[in-house]
């Protein structure tokens, strides 16, 4: 197993918002969505995650609710706002280029 990449800065907040896009979802299982999206490439820590949570909750790109988890435990559960979805889509948006330009970058021949 190769070792998990670590985030560049400001990608944790689009990860976050991607993996709301299907539903609502707990802490826990926001981390365990991303890391199996990413077929285990990228492991969120809870030192990361949560004060992320709390930064998208804040800019009203997520609302919180109490709720019982799959375990019969109480849990947060986190959702995307209509602006969430707004950002979401802004962001991929950037990150498509961003991408697209890094890859023309890398392509590039040698001068």
């Amino acid at each position: 197993m190769t070792k998990p990449i670590d985030l560049l800065q400001g990608t944790l907040d689009v990860l976050v918002l991607k993996s709301l896009a299907a539903g609502a979802l707990h802490g826990y299982a926001i981390a365990q969505r991303i890391k199996m999206l990413s077929r285990e490439a990228l492991q969120v820590q809870e030192g990361s995650l949560y004060p992320a949570l709390h930064r998208l909750e804040a800019q009203g790109w997520v609302a919180a609710e109490w709720g019982e988890s799959e375990n019969k435990r109480r849990a947060k559960y986190y959702s995307l706002t209509r602006e969430g979805r707004r950002q979401l889509e802004s962001e991929t948006r950037n990150w498509e280029r961003l991408s697209q330009a890094i890859g023309l970058v890398l392509g590039a021949e040698e001068a």
